[in-house]
């Protein structure tokens, strides 16, 4: 059984172990999403001795947006500042991925510059404000394309991948959550039609950019709301997405959030990912309330998962990863 030291390839991609930096929003960029140098010294610090960081929720357009001072990649302008925070990471050897987000019905009209748009005209639980603007089928395709267009740009700034956000209440995970999406088209009502459009943007990034370039995905395997998606719905939505060529699978959850109401013990998400394992033949990133070492590597050496994601011991400690390495060697 692997440790949390074994090195593991994606595709083309040569981690040195299995410890994940997740996204995390810090609210650091300009209040036009650029980079700045505190952004880069906040990731740069922590990028030692890591297998992969993953740079917090991007937006992928200015109506996506979710909170002030977003991290952008909506315009070309965005791309000079995010090679410098890649390159100043990649001094640390370490990959790095960006998750591209589209906040939906979770944005504000205030920082989103319109009514949010979300696939119903509801307000989506535990994370909406107010009532977004169900989306037309022009929408859904431009969505699409600033999905493409923003992976197009990380690529030219150099990211080793991008991980597509669908967990945490965002316009992804409301499209798949029965409680958020009341649709009668395509895109609504059975799972198949719930997964469209993530099944799409990883069509159209495929079609775009060939099976070379990694692309993550960021599964709210289970709501934890009654009438929510269930872990049964999240595992086969695994399925789907690793069928169309998704490279790993980062569960998390969905409308509940970040945190597991019912366990905050270490690895509170990792049962979730664990029944997406079973299920996939992809690597499989377990995550939630992790704070040590030996708390990581038993995880690892459980078989469970594949990857762990260290998040808020890592702000905490931004020589984590390295902590870990010399205490488990």
């Amino acid at each position: 059984m692997p440790s949390l030291l074994d090195p593991l390839k994606v595709g083309h991609l040569e981690l040195r172990n299995r410890i994940v930096m997740p996204p995390m929003l810090s609210g650091k960029a300009t209040p036009e999403g650029h980079v700045t140098d505190e952004l880069i010294q906040h990731y740069a610090r922590r990028a030692a001795d890591l297998g992969l960081q993953i740079v917090e929720a991007t937006a992928v357009s200015r109506t996506s947006l979710g909170i002030r001072s977003q991290v952008r990649l909506d315009t070309d302008q965005h791309i000079q500042g995010l090679e410098r925070l890649v390159n100043a990471v990649h001094k640390e050897e370490t990959p790095i991925a960006v998750q591209l987000c589209h906040a939906g019905g979770a944005g504000r009209s205030e920082i989103c510059g319109c009514q949010p748009l979300a696939p119903s005209d509801l307000i989506v639980p535990n994370k909406g404000q107010e009532v977004p603007r169900a989306m037309t089928l022009l929408d859904i395709e431009e969505v699409v394309e600033d999905f493409v267009q923003a992976t197009r740009r990380a690529c030219e700034a150099g990211f080793d991948a991008v991980e597509i956000h669908g967990a945490h209440g965002y316009l992804l995970n409301q499209f798949l959550s029965p409680l958020c999406n009341r649709r009668d088209d395509e895109y609504g009502e059975s799972l198949k039609n719930r997964i469209r459009l993530s099944l799409r943007i990883m069509s159209s990034i495929r079609k775009e950019f060939g099976s070379d370039y990694p692309v993550f995905y960021r599964l709210g395997a289970e709501d934890m709301l009654q009438g929510g998606l269930t872990l049964e719905e999240g595992v086969q939505a695994a399925t789907m997405l690793a069928e169309e060529g998704v490279d790993v699978i980062d569960v998390s959850g969905g409308l509940v959030g970040h945190l597991n109401p019912s366990n905050d013990g270490p690895g509170f998400f990792v049962p979730q990912a664990a029944a997406v394992r079973k299920a996939v033949k992809i690597p499989v990133i377990g995550v939630g309330g992790i704070k040590t070492a030996v708390e990581a590597d038993a995880i690892i050496q459980s078989g469970q998962v594949d990857l762990v994601a260290v998040g808020r011991a890592m702000l905490k400690d931004p020589k984590w990863a390295s902590k870990a390495a010399s205490a488990l060697r």
